[in-house]
């Protein structure tokens, strides 16, 4: 374990909002958090886990002790009649493994390629794409719970998955409760792709792509290609234009809800879902209400895409994370005016 003071996490966060964290340590391995546990300054202090930064809005230098998770690692890890089951380190970025998992002839997450982060965030927030989420491909995980120490693995009934949310979201209520929110530390992460596999079509996207290039049965790199492309068209390479991805979740409403906004909107964006409730696309809404390309201070909307805020100012003179939630703040107020819907941000406020 190497401990670092003072570390500018400008370039670990992909908005490139300025901030420092007072101490950091690389964790590459298991036997780096032991030793964070073990050393009696560390091992008290409030920790912040912080994988690609693609998911954070940083509001001010962090105190807390910083660990970056750079946990290696790809390999097919077992075999069934089914399935196979491939294995990540939680610091692999996670369009890597989406790549790497084409080019070894193993489907299923082609959907989400060009998702920013990494494999270690993507269970957190249980990331999904055009019309497949990461529950739906997950195996197992391993962690270190930062309590007692002790490594455990999970499945996908005790991660607690739901739309962008799981149980690494939430605090836990004592020794026995669900929560893992700042207990435990994702080191690695099992896929279950699937043998049998069929391409997932149903968004809006897809089928045109289907319909301009008269490809109506596309194999997973043909989506993998497609979904890069739509993505790089409609939103922001942070490397460019520093932001954190889609900045709020598509909200959900019953088809009463529904019915009543189409009445006054007809041209709202929906999507039904499995469970029977409707879910509403969140950029549409906030385009309706004439944000985008808007500004606050060096925090904006994008022209291409109003689900997606980002930083004006660039890396010389980047906004700040008060900007940015100024910003969202200001959205959420206009759409649950108009539409009496509240949008909830995705990514987490440090």
């Amino acid at each position: 374990m190497f401990l670092e003071k003072n570390v500018p996490l400008q370039p670990y966060n992909t908005f490139g909002i300025a901030a420092k964290a007072q101490a950091l340590v690389r964790v590459r391995s298991e036997d780096d958090l032991r030793a964070v546990l073990a050393d009696p300054q560390l091992a008290t202090l409030p920790r912040q886990v912080l994988g690609g930064g693609s998911n954070i809005v940083l509001t001010g230098d962090v105190k807390a002790l910083v660990l970056k998770v750079e946990v290696p690692g790809l390999r097919l890890f077992s075999e069934t009649d089914k399935h196979w089951v491939v294995e990540a380190g939680a610091g692999v970025d996670w369009h890597d493994l989406v790549a790497w998992t084409l080019d070894h002839g193993y489907p299923g997450l082609e959907n989400m390629a060009l998702i920013p982060g990494t494999v270690g965030a993507s269970p957190v927030q249980n990331i999904g794409a055009y019309g497949v989420e990461l529950q739906d491909r997950f195996d197992s995980l391993d962690a270190m719970d930062m309590l007692t120490g002790e490594l455990f693995s999970l499945n996908a009934a005790q991660c607690g998955f739901s739309y962008r949310d799981s149980v690494f979201k939430h605090a836990s209520g004592g020794a026995d409760g669900l929560g893992l929110a700042g207990r435990a530390v994702i080191l690695r992460v099992r896929f279950a792709l699937p043998k049998r596999w069929k391409p997932e079509l149903g968004y809006l996207d897809l089928e045109r792509k289907m319909q301009e290039t008269g490809i109506h049965n596309p194999d997973a790199q043909q989506i993998f290609d497609w979904v890069v492309g739509i993505r790089r068209a409609k939103l922001p390479d942070p490397a460019v234009i520093g932001n954190a991805g889609s900045f709020f979740k598509n909200p959900s409403v019953t088809p009463e809800q529904c019915a009543d906004i189409i009445a006054r909107e007809p041209k709202v964006v929906h999507y039904p879902m499995p469970d029977g409730s409707i879910k509403l696309a969140a950029g549409w809404l906030i385009d309706a209400c004439g944000w985008k390309g808007k500004t606050v201070g060096h925090a904006g909307v994008y022209e291409k895409q109003a689900l997606v805020l980002v930083n004006r100012g660039g890396r010389e003179n980047p906004c700040t994370g008060g900007e940015v939630m100024t910003l969202a703040k200001a959205i959420q107020t206009s759409v649950y005016e108009r539409f009496g819907i509240r949008l909830e941000p995705e990514p987490v406020v440090i």
